[in-house]
């Protein structure tokens, strides 16, 4: 992606062209809800790459395990995009971690009289986006 800024001095206008590198990964209907997983996710966002899977991977928890699946997937395809760029994991940066709520399996248990109570299995969709250091610093 191509990000152009313009930059004015003395009157004189010129603009400066820096490639900036960005890519995402989703998991789509990760078998936890997505309350228990931003709790993960509100902590890796702004951080770098390396960092931010290291907290992930000494957190003792399900969500923690998907969203770092979903991070290494992020980081590989930063790695092996199409345009052939070089990108260090260390130069990237989580730029948005994003949790939705998936489908929602309904099943019901019998209870007293003859009704039956509603048991809602949830599930959630992750998305992680990673960027090389520049982007995330001009964007604050």
């Amino acid at each position: 992606m191509r990000h152009t800024f313009s930059t004015f001095e003395t009157g004189n206008t010129f603009t400066e062209e820096k490639q900036v590198m960005e890519a995402r990964a989703i998991t789509k209907n990760a078998r936890i809800s997505a309350f228990k997983t931003r709790h993960v996710t509100r902590l890796i966002q702004g951080k770098t790459a390396t960092e931010a899977l290291r907290m992930v991977e000494l957190m003792p928890r399900k969500a923690a395990r998907l969203v770092a699946e979903t991070l290494k997937s992020a980081i590989a395809n930063a790695e092996n995009n199409e345009r052939g760029e070089n990108v260090k994991v260390a130069d990237l940066v989580v730029k948005t971690a994003q949790v939705g709520e998936g489908q929602t399996l309904r099943r019901f248990r019998p209870k007293a009289r003859g009704s039956a109570g509603r048991i809602r299995k949830r599930s959630s969709n992750i998305r992680i986006e990673v960027a090389t250091a520049t982007l995330a610093e001009e964007k604050k």
